[in-house]
């Protein structure tokens, strides 16, 4: 029986697989704005996925001001009740650090936003693409394509019934 030399073999199965091989979060990582429930009813939440694995997360919200969400997916390990981090957000030439507390109840870490004009918010509505990073956490990265539209569905819902900032 004759041998068939590896080569031979991986040159012929290795592009089919290949395709395979591509993570599927690649594609699926946009922004996107929807109402979701929450603890005190229905609310409009902006997120989007990134990270090297896909499975890390920015997210806005209402809660009468912006509130910005990060959960750092695999790269957070196990994080302890009442963590706090200094992340940085860089996008555009531009960075921005923030103190952000870890929500223990959803473990992910949360900071609220100053209003519509908060200067976070203004660098998620950029382009290309924003990096946060932090010591502890890592660094991931987020597409911010399609962000201005779901950031302001956010923002139009920002005060009505709460008595808070408007857009």
């Amino acid at each position: 029986m004759r041998r068939i030399p590896a080569e031979l073999v991986l040159a012929f199965f290795l592009p089919a697989a290949l395709p395979v091989a591509i993570p599927a979060y690649a594609a699926s990582c946009a922004w996107s704005a929807k109402m979701e429930e929450d603890e005190g009813g229905s609310v409009m939440m902006a997120s989007v996925c990134g990270g090297p694995q896909g499975d890390a997360h920015l997210m806005l919200a209402c809660f009468g001001k912006p509130v910005l969400s990060y959960d750092p997916g695999a790269a957070g390990g196990q994080l302890e009740p009442g963590v706090s981090a200094d992340f940085t957000f860089k996008a555009g030439g531009k960075s921005l650090t923030k103190k952000l507390e870890l929500e223990a109840m959803y473990n992910y870490f949360t900071t609220e936003l100053s209003g519509p004009a908060d200067p976070l918010l203004a660098l998620l509505r950029g382009k290309g693409e924003v990096m946060v990073s932090a010591d502890k956490y890592g660094v991931a990265s987020f597409p911010l394509k399609g962000s201005g539209a779901a950031i302001g569905k956010v923002l139009a819902e920002c005060g009505k019934g709460s008595g808070g900032e408007a857009d």
